[in-house]
């Protein structure tokens, strides 16, 4: 699409609607859930009564939740989305999941491939708050309720930064390991950071990958490359005199 003035972050749905009439935004979700204290990223959480309402809005607006798969049908009909969420956290399992399943949504998780089950040590490194990754058994659990996993790399580097030898590494290897351990086509790539370059673009398919989403935003429509596919990060709502009038109305309505 051209650049236009949609929200680059997504809160409430509304003011998404006069967009989702032609262009699919693409939703990107890391962590769900209550935030640990001494986090220092904090973008990256929504809480779970966050999420809860985002996904009745979308019920409620009657969008259709499509796997990336159907990327060449993005803008071809009105209200379309896809749900996506980096990392593997546990937190999406533990406190998304369900909320998802009431609507029959369904959504894909891109995991690090050398961490199932460990931690997110690349944000340890740098003094991050420590968040569980989903073990091999919550994975194939994940799996066995409709949804889809990705690749995200081995280690999740920022692969515009390292060598191209490694960067290929990354991508082929991740989803070889990936395919190996659950048994199910890998067919959808993640850049870590949102760190790519036309390198690593033409990696991700030369390793077979159908799909990769990059952190840049943007509404997806008419897609001429799907090895750069736009998001928009689901966030809290900016804290403003508006925001907290709408919040305390909300609260008197129930909502």
């Amino acid at each position: 699409m051209e650049k236009a003035t949609y929200p680059h972050n997504f809160s409430r749905l509304e003011p998404f609607l006069p967009y989702s009439e032609q262009a699919a935004p693409i939703f990107m979700y890391h962590k769900v859930g209550p935030m640990p204290g001494g986090v220092k990223h904090r973008a990256i959480y929504l809480s779970k009564k966050w999420f809860t309402r985002q996904m009745r809005e979308l019920h409620e607006a009657k969008f259709v939740v499509l796997p990336l798969s159907d990327w060449r049908k993005f803008g071809e009909q009105r209200r379309q989305t896809v749900l996506t969420f980096d990392d593997g956290s546990r937190t999406v399992l533990e406190h998304g999941a369900a909320e998802m399943a009431k609507y029959g949504f369904r959504g894909i998780q891109y995991l690090v491939a050398d961490q199932i089950g460990g931690y997110n040590e690349w944000d340890v490194k740098q003094g991050e708050v420590r968040d569980a990754l989903m073990t091999e058994g919550e994975v194939r659990e994940w799996l066995a309720m409709g949804h889809e996993i990705g690749s995200h790399t081995v280690t999740h580097p920022r692969l515009a930064k390292i060598s191209k030898e490694k960067a290929r590494e990354e991508i082929f290897a991740s989803k070889a390991r990936l395919e190996d351990r659950f048994g199910v086509p890998i067919k959808h790539f993640c850049y870590p950071y949102g760190s790519w370059n036309k390198a690593v673009r033409d990696f991700v398919e030369e390793a077979g990958y159908e799909t990769a989403t990059t952190t840049d935003p943007g509404l997806a429509a008419n897609v001429t490359d799907p090895f750069a596919l736009p998001r928009i990060g689901a966030r809290y709502p900016k804290r403003n005199v508006r925001t907290v009038l709408r919040a305390i109305a909300d609260f008197v309505q129930g909502k």
